[in-house]
């Protein structure tokens, strides 16, 4: 082999060992991280530790008192969230609105159960709640392009910053 040719190869090789090594994250991975991000900011910015009284951090996570969000499903529960939490404000940052996205993410999220409990096949189910798969396909895109600049420093994780354009 020659000393270029194997060269290249070389390097070829180290290149593609390093993408294999290391695989791109998920999108689940990256707004999971933005999400942990933005909530542990949050959290520090109201002097919270891990140290700190678990009902004080659970409180400022999940937010307290009644539940501002609720939505009944067909299979008869019903599941509620705070507006007032870290984890409120993270969703609203990510997804560009919270309460559009807790309504579409439950609605998505429990469709094997309707389909279980309505005893429809899941496909047909699926063919129902068309528009709400849109809708979670497209805030959920929303938030990995949000989540991927904040990650890459393109953003403020603080609220008095986050509604400025291009922050979001």
């Amino acid at each position: 082999m020659r000393p270029r040719t194997a060269a290249a190869l070389a390097v070829l090789l180290t290149w593609l060992t390093a993408c294999t090594a290391h695989p791109a994250p998920s999108a689940d991975d990256v707004v999971k991280a933005a999400t942990r991000k933005l909530t542990d900011d949050c959290l520090t910015r109201q002097g919270l530790t891990a140290k700190s009284d678990q009902q004080r951090v659970s409180d400022a996570l999940f937010g307290a008192g009644k539940a501002e969000l609720s939505l009944r499903l067909p299979t008869g529960y019903t599941v509620r969230a705070h507006t007032d939490g870290c984890l409120a404000a993270a969703q609203q940052r990510l997804y560009g609105d919270q309460d559009r996205w807790f309504r579409t993410s439950v609605v998505v999220n429990n469709l094997e159960p309707e389909a279980a409990r309505t005893g429809r096949p899941l496909a047909e189910v699926r063919a129902a709640h068309h528009a709400e798969l849109a809708e979670w396909q497209r805030l959920r895109a929303h938030a990995l392009t949000t989540a991927t600049a904040l990650l890459k420093g393109g953003g403020s994780t603080h609220p008095s910053t986050s509604h400025l354009k291009g922050n979001q």
